[in-house]
């Protein structure tokens, strides 16, 4: 039952590697910075997901291997006009925060 000890979470990096994925078939052609950050984060987000679902051990230090990651996809999402990206960077922005979350509560293990 590991991943019910992550539910909330897992629902959190589920949604930002979801909106990553829509975003960066979005900006394939025209933004690929932004392309490029997205895919990085949600192949990432994917990774962390399964780290969760099984209650790894480290689970705490990728999370704080992603945060910059994840930080970096939301500044460049939030540089363009568009819902899909503004979609993508608050998504960014909470695993984020749920990142920092276990990033802290791992390091005080």
């Amino acid at each position: 039952m590991a991943h019910q000890n992550h539910k909330s979470g897992l629902e959190i990096v589920l949604q930002c590697a979801v909106e990553c994925e829509h975003c960066a078939d979005e900006c394939i052609g025209n933004m690929p910075e932004c392309a490029r950050l997205c895919r990085d984060c949600s192949q990432l987000c994917w990774a962390i997901a399964g780290f969760m679902s099984r209650g790894s051990r480290f689970i705490a230090p990728l999370c704080r291997t992603c945060l910059e990651i994840c930080e970096a996809c939301a500044k460049e999402c939030q540089k363009h006009n568009n819902t899909h990206c503004q979609n993508c960077a608050k998504a960014c922005q909470n695993v984020a925060e749920e990142y920092r979350k276990i990033a802290m509560v791992g390091a005080a293990i």
